[in-house]
Parts: structure tokens; C-alpha cells; sequence
């Protein structure tokens, strides 16, 4: 795998944080979770989510289970020196350290990038937080709520007169997962051709702004930004989505509406309005959307989704597709064939579906190994094997209550 060999500490918490290292886990990493002595990652008694419960039988919350997989778990009383010693002793030998706690939490506990690259030079030392580590709010605490509505995604998404909408599922948790992982990534080629080690840091508002590319380049170079649209007042009909018979909808994306709008009126049945002088280019389409949109959606409205699906694809090269629901995904074929979501046998919830990983690689493929550790499961293996405790001081570990 193309990880293999690499060690990371992960001392994360919630999702931003464990989200990074479970990717690099699936990619071969061998992920070490630490979690403080009696307390534990929060996201584990995480028993409802936007009021739905999300507690497995297992156990584990659906949010700890989901983003601390392929990782072997620690508990430590990091409050005390002895504690703090056994992270030493792991970051001694380790690649990357990687945390996602309020700024300043870190160096009180002493495990800050000034501590620790004293201890390993080369180490990656990877942050996460809400705001980015400078600024006048570089300090405050966020969650994933924040990132959405510091970033603009709020008001981007929904229709002009929609108030802010949330993205539900936690997206600025798991953009700045991913984009904490990419940059470990980064830091580790880095390291590999220069010989450093160095600090990286990612945050909920930074990956949202990324992910919002297009939008945020059209404020910052036209001084204005995309506008929402109802999708009545959306000038290319030919991209656009419409309600089919059976309610489901479906999304045509025609950008180039003068190619394909002679294809769409035969397959639509409506050759008489090709030439028509209301739709006949996309000038007057766009001038007369309205009263298109109209047509088209009387159309759709005759035939269920897996009937057009079928029609748009033997009869043309169309862009389209079926507009699903999240519970979709598990039993489409096209997620299905290409890994994005995976069977797994669980060891206590047996046979289960997990998201796979999103890249593909011809020589080194990701997979899901390990589940979430329970908590401190590998306490013993990890000092032993990793830190290099004998038998006897993981007892007097234990009698001290450090472990």
C-alpha cells in the first residue's frame, strides 16, 4: 500500500481531525489514536445527529465509527508528566503527529510542534482548526457549522429568497479532513526530497473557500458573486432539472445547448420548435426560458425517471443523470463498480457497507482493514511494540492510573 511504513500519532478528536487520518490509514498508514484516559473521543457518545439517533449496536456512534476506522487505539492520562512521556517515546520514531484541538491547547499540554520536532526533527506536524492558526479569530473554537457559515457555502446553496441553509453531513469537517490529508501528503514529498520536517496547517474555513473555487474567484475578479437561481429562472432550459411522472427528477446538463438542442427536440418529440423563432438559438432560448422550462417540464412529467433514463440513452450521446438521495448510493451500480462504497465484515456488526476511497491506485489500492478501535484496545500492544515499555512499567502505568 502506498502508506506502508509511514506512523502516524493521531491526537484528534470529533471529525476534521480523525477524518484526515483515516484516509491516510486506508492508504496504509499505521494510525495510532491516542485518547485521553477516562474521557475519550467525544464523537463516540455522539448519540444523535440533527435529532436522528446514530448510536450502532456495537456501541461505537455512527460519527466515531465512521471516521476513526483502519486505526489502533491508545488511552493516556496526558495531564501527567508519565503520560506525556509515552507520546515522546511514540513521536520519537513516528512520521507525522497530526491534531485538531483549540489553538493553545497543545502547547499548555505540551505537545506543540516546538516540543516535539526537539524530539523528531523530521516529523510532519500536522494542525486542524476552524479559523486558520492567524488572525484575530485564529483562537476560537469551531465545529463544522462554523466553516459553512463563515465561508459563504450558507448562502450560496438553496434559492434567492431561501435563508442561509446548512449542508447537512458535516462537509467543512470532512473538506478539511481531506484537505489535511493532502497536505500531510505534500509535507511527507517534501520531507522525502529535502530532508525536513515542518508544521502544516488546515481549517474548516480555508477548505470551504477552496471548494467554492469558481463562486469565490468570481467575487474576488468580477467583484460580484454567482447569484442563486430558482431553476425556472435557470436561461439555458437544456441545463437544468425537471420532475419526471413518478416525482423523481432528473438533471440535464446541455451546456452547449446550440450542439444538442436539435438532438433534445427529436428525443423529446417537439421537432416542431427546433426552428421555432421563440427557441430557434441560445439567445432566444435564454430570452424565452420561461416559457421552454414550461414545455419541457410537461414532457418529463409524462414518463417515470427509469423510463427517460432509458430513452436519453439509446437514443443520443446526452448529460444527464438521475438526482438521487444520499440512501441511494448503497445499491448503485456505478458507486458499486467502482469502489466508492465497499462490503466489509465488520467484526461485531457483521456484513456492512462502508464508503470506500475515492482515489484509485493501479499498484498500491487503499482498502478498509481495521474498524474504530474500542477505546484503549491496543494500549498494551502499541507500548510495548511502538514505545518500547517492558511488562513491568505498563503495570506501574496502570497502578499510577496513566493508562
Amino acid at each position: 500500500m502506498i502508506l506502508e511504513g509511514i506512523r502516524i500519532i493521531d491526537w484528534t478528536v470529533q471529525q476534521l481531525g480523525p477524518v484526515s487520518t483515516a484516509m491516510l490509514g486506508d492508504m496504509g498508514a499505521d494510525v495510532i489514536k491516542i485518547e485521553q484516559r477516562g474521557v475519550g473521543d467525544p464523537s463516540r457518545g455522539m448519540d444523535r445527529f440533527g435529532g436522528v439517533p446514530t448510536m450502532l449496536p456495537n456501541g461505537h456512534s455512527v460519527v466515531y465509527e465512521a471516521v476513526n476506522r483502519n486505526k489502533r487505539g491508545i488511552s493516556v492520562d496526558l495531564k501527567k508528566e508519565e503520560g506525556r512521556e509515552i507520546v515522546y517515546r511514540l513521536v520519537k520514531d513516528a512520521d507525522v503527529f497530526v491534531q485538531n484541538f483549540r489553538t493553545g491547547v497543545a502547547a499548555r499540554m505540551c505537545l506543540d510542534y516546538q516540543t516535539l520536532s526537539r524530539i523528531n526533527p523530521r516529523l510532519i506536524y500536522a494542525s486542524g482548526s476552524g479559523f486558520g492558526p492567524k488572525g484575530p479569530d485564529g483562537c476560537r473554537p469551531a465545529y463544522d457549522p462554523m466553516g459553512q457559515a463563515r465561508s459563504g457555502i450558507m448562502n450560496a446553496v438553496g434559492e434567492p429568497d431561501s435563508p442561509p441553509l446548512y449542508i447537512t453531513g458535516a462537509v467543512a469537517d470532512q473538506s478539511g479532513g481531506v484537505m489535511l490529508a493532502f497536505g500531510i501528503l505534500a509535507a511527507l514529498l517534501a520531507r522525502e526530497r529535502l530532508g525536513i520536517g515542518q508544521e502544516i496547517h488546515a481549517s474548516h474555513l480555508g477548505s470551504m473557500i477552496n471548494l467554492q473555487w469558481f463562486n469565490v474567484m468570481a467575487a474576488t475578479l468580477l467583484g460580484y458573486q454567482l447569484p442563486r437561481q430558482r431553476r425556472t429562472d435557470i436561461t439555458n432550459p437544456l441545463a437544468n432539472h425537471y420532475k419526471c411522472k413518478d416525482g423523481k427528477w432528473i438533471f440535464l446538463s446541455h451546456t452547449q445547448s446550440d450542439r444538442y438542442w436539435p438532438s433534445i427536440c427529436r428525443v423529446l418529440d417537439i421537432e416542431h420548435l427546433e426552428k421555432d423563432p421563440r427557441f430557434a438559438t441560445a439567445r432566444k432560448r435564454a430570452m424565452n426560458h420561461e416559457e421552454l422550462i414550461d414545455i419541457i417540464d410537461k414532457i418529463f412529467a409524462t414518463r417515470n425517471l427509469d423510463e427517460w433514463e432509458k430513452i436519453l440513452t439509446e437514443k443520443g450521446d446526452f448529460i444527464f443523470s438521475r438526482i438521487q438521495s444520499v440512501s441511494d448510493l448503497p445499491t448503485d451500480p456505478q458507486v458499486l463498480a467502482n469502489d466508492y462504497i465497499v462490503d466489509y465484515n465488520h467484526p461485531t456488526l457483521g456484513p456492512v457497507k462502508v464508503i470506500g476511497f475515492p482515489v484509485s491506485f493501479s499498484k498500491t489500492p487503499s482498502s478498509v482493514r481495521l474498524p474504530a478501535p474500542v477505546f484503549g484496545q491496543h494500549t498494551e500492544e502499541i507500548l510495548m511494540d511502538v514505545g518500547g515499555y517492558t511488562w513491568e512499567e505498563i503495570e506501574k502505568l496502570k497502578d499510577d492510573k496513566v493508562i
